[in-house]
């Protein structure tokens, strides 16, 4: 596994306040911030992913309005036993 170097001091204060804080090492605190943060990312995503299929859907479910009683989207019609084009 790789190595993480930084150097911005303010980030370096601000870890090592957090560890002392929750009484562990500044390695600790990032770890726990990290996966705290990457948790939270990936729940905000499921989420915004679901709002958007259910918006989808629901155009889908007003769409379906507009169509003729009996429509389908069977096009058998339009192809031979083989599938081939009539």
């Amino acid at each position: 596994m790789g190595q993480l170097n930084i150097k911005d001091d303010v980030l370096i204060a601000e870890a090592k306040e957090l560890a002392a804080l929750l009484g562990t090492s500044a390695t600790g605190a990032v770890r726990v911030a990290v996966h705290e943060r990457l948790a939270r990312e990936k729940t905000d995503r499921d989420e915004r992913k679901q709002r958007k299929v259910a918006a989808i859907m629901a155009i889908a479910e007003e769409a379906s309005k507009l169509f003729p009683p009996g429509t389908s989207s069977d096009h058998s019609d339009l192809y031979d036993e083989n599938g081939l084009p009539r």
